[in-house]
């Protein structure tokens, strides 16, 4: 199981898949860039180990009416999400251990940790309105 790229041709199959219960793991990247075009292997050998989540590969020139006003400050930028709660959005150094880390903390906390946490901060909250894949990729 490698990650799937999101393009014009998929978003509804994505869209739909997202849909259910599992994990989202998205990557945002650009094609240009040299650090995204190398991690790339890392991110598909993430999904490989875990063929119970989604894993996203998304290049934020080529999908940019998905990912909007997104704040995209460097690469590569990992989104992580569960149902319509955004646990994660940042920039990760592009090194596969510390994505595993980043996804194995995540899930495992409960729903109920999950909520709290999503609502911690004044960013997180942000998180939640602007950077909800599902609802980005309904609205493209």
């Amino acid at each position: 199981m490698h990650s799937h790229t999101l393009n014009s041709d998929n978003r509804d199959t994505i869209a739909q898949a997202l849909g259910g219960d599992r994990w989202i793991v998205a990557c945002l990247c650009a094609a240009w860039c040299g650090t995204c075009a190398s991690y790339r292997a890392a991110f598909d050998g993430l999904a490989a180990r875990h063929p119970d989540k989604h894993f996203v590969w998304i290049d934020i020139e080529d999908q940019a009416e998905v990912v909007g006003d997104l704040d995209v400050d460097n690469f590569p930028t990992l989104l992580i999400q569960r149902h319509d709660m955004v646990t994660f959005f940042g920039t990760m150094l592009p090194d596969p251990a510390l994505a595993e880390r980043l996804i194995q903390a995540q899930v495992s906390q409960s729903d109920d940790e999950l909520a709290a946490q999503a609502r911690s901060s004044d960013e997180r909250r942000l998180w939640q309105q602007h950077c909800n894949l599902r609802a980005l990729l309904r609205r493209a």
